[in-house]
């Protein structure tokens, strides 16, 4: 697999994406349906949220969609899928009180249960030209789709951690996500000294520095999808990851810890 450019944004199959993300959903209300009120209770490893706030945040999440269906839709895209990953930090504060205010007001898993069928309702129905009016800015609907599949995704792993409830990961969201988070890296330190790789999703150069072309890499990283999920994501370090056998780094540029994560 070729090395993706920054230069050229990636493109994703919005009916494939589409249907990765219904299938998402739907895993994570099925798991969220069978929690127990004192598993809703604990902490859900997220600073000080509860499991409840953050099924309240998915809740939110799903809902987005709705909100975002305005009518005149917006003229044009003003926010690129990479720009939304890059500006996930400036909006965690809002997102955590808007959490917590949710999770306040009505039953999480009822208004997720809820939301999640809205969503489906509503994908169904949306052009696949549609602009959407989201949160970070209007986006294109294939961009917002991906959107989803990743706060899907990251947070799937984050309840099945918190809770010990399986949670599967679709493959086809899971490689969504891996692929934009890989796109992400290389926006954020472009280069070609680096190459990373996330088998069988994407492979990524990165880091500014002496390009490779031919040949094996002198500095490359491997990992599989979930670590890099989760080393994106914020959601384990790197040291951790190379002790725990998840992560290979060789060269003398391989160490690319200080620019993760990509999401925070």
């Amino acid at each position: 697999m070729p090395a993706a450019s920054a230069r050229r944004p990636r493109s994703y199959d919005p009916v494939k994406t589409r249907a990765a993300v219904l299938a998402q959903a739907a895993h994570v209300a099925e798991a969220v349906r069978a929690l127990r009120p004192d598993q809703l209770g604990a902490s859900s490893g997220l600073g000080d949220w509860t499991v409840a706030e953050l099924v309240a945040h998915l809740a939110t999440g799903v809902d987005g969609l709705r909100a975002g269906l305005v009518d005149p839709a917006p003229a044009a895209a003003e926010v690129a899928l990479l720009d939304w990953a890059a500006g996930t930090g400036s909006r965690a504060g809002a997102n955590a009180r808007a959490a917590r205010a949710a999770a306040e007001g009505q039953d999480p898993v009822e208004r997720y249960t809820r939301a999640t069928a809205e969503f489906a309702r509503l994908l169904a129905d949306v052009p696949l030209d549609r602009v959407i009016a989201a949160r970070a800015g209007a986006m294109t609907f294939t961009d917002f789709l991906v959107t989803r599949a990743v706060e899907l995704v990251v947070h799937s792993d984050d309840l099945r951690r918190a809770t010990g409830v399986d949670i599967p990961l679709d493959r086809q969201a899971l490689a969504a996500v891996v692929r934009v988070l890989a796109d992400a890296l290389a926006a954020k330190a472009p280069g070609g000294s680096v190459e990373v790789r996330v088998p069988p999703y994407a492979v990524v150069q990165c880091v500014a520095g002496p390009r490779h072309t031919r040949g094996t890499p002198p500095n490359v990283v491997e990992t599989d999808p979930l670590t890099w999920v989760r080393l994106a994501a914020g959601r384990t370090g790197w040291a951790e990851a190379v002790d725990g056998g998840h992560l290979t780094a060789g060269g003398e540029r391989a160490d690319i810890s200080a620019l993760l994560p990509v999401l925070s």
